[in-house]
């Protein structure tokens, strides 16, 4: 049984929680790193402080997908979140690259690092991450924008627990180089966070057709349907991953007798069931309106045109 999604209210409401929350061990961490000198608590920091960003832009595209369409926006602000994620992904990796200069320059030039203290406040952001985390996990579900914000602010978590793990390595062994080794290990974190939110927003910014969803399958099944000679100018996109969009044209056989309502339904319930696309538009013709043009038949593109009688 999947778990019911969260309502617009509630998580507005939890998007308020963990930015006060965020904000909070942000300054713990600042304020102890400084202290401690510790480059590792506060490269955590400093990926605490962009994930705050993130959570504002998380929030901020949360309250514009509310917001209704209008003349000079069809589609309303859906793609307000995509945009965050794509946003938020690309400066966690610029953050990425700053911090690994950053320890590999503290690499070179070693400091001493107070482990007990590291230890301290590394655990705590780690229980308020996770908490953070666990706040965001249900939205996630289905909303790219808040899934963005949950793997950072899970990852700060683990990121934390190992900035820990390390400050009782330095009290064991007195090794303070370990203090920029896991600010690379957090570097090693981020970027895989980030990289896989950036490509699949980039996908959607560019109207890719939607992962599990394969373009040749869709024509074979509207092909199938009796009466369906061809179908052409096939497009498949998401406005955002949860509002999947189809616009074809489909040449049935016969004279306009055949473009019946009927037919139609057949189409629209069988991508609907095949594919689960429920916002389809639909053109049938009898014959192809401009023959001439590589976008009539997709085949033509990718070599595999058929001669028809």
């Amino acid at each position: 049984m999947h778990p019911v999604s969260l309502g617009y209210e509630q998580l507005k409401h939890r998007l308020h929680l963990t930015l006060g929350l965020n904000a909070i061990i942000i300054l713990a961490e600042v304020t102890g790193g400084l202290l401690i000198n510790s480059i590792g608590v506060l490269s955590d920091a400093g990926h605490n402080l962009i994930d705050q960003g993130s959570l504002f832009l998380a929030l901020y595209a949360h309250l514009l997908a509310s917001k209704p369409a209008t003349e000079e926006r069809t589609f309303g602000f859906h793609r307000a979140g995509i945009v965050s994620a794509f946003v938020s992904s690309v400066i966690l990796l610029l953050t990425a690259v700053a911090i690994a200069l950053w320890a590999v320059r503290r690499i070179l030039v070693p400091t001493p690092v107070a482990g007990g203290w590291m230890i301290t406040i590394a655990l705590v952001a780690f229980a308020a991450n996770l908490g953070i985390a666990l706040l965001l996990q249900q939205g996630a579900r289905d909303d790219l924008n808040i899934r963005s914000a949950f793997w950072h602010m899970l990852a700060d978590a683990w990121v934390s627990l190992g900035v820990a793990a390390s400050g009782a390595a330095i009290l064991l062994t007195g090794w303070s180089l370990l203090d920029p080794l896991i600010s690379l290990v957090v570097v090693v974190v981020i970027v895989r966070g980030a990289w896989p939110l950036l490509k699949e927003s980039m996908e959607v910014l560019l109207e890719s057709t939607p992962p599990g969803i394969k373009t040749a399958h869709v024509v074979e099944a509207i092909e199938r349907i009796p009466g369906v000679k061809n179908v052409h100018d096939l497009h498949i996109w998401a406005v955002e991953p949860r509002l999947v969009m189809l616009s074809c044209h489909v040449l049935v056989e016969g004279d306009d007798s055949q473009l019946t309502d009927a037919l139609l339904r057949t189409v629209r319930s069988r991508v609907a069931a095949e594919f689960g696309i429920k916002h389809l538009t639909v053109q049938m013709e009898t014959r192809c309106c401009h023959p001439d043009t590589l976008h009539c038949n997709l085949q033509h593109l990718t070599g595999h045109a058929e001669p028809r009688s």
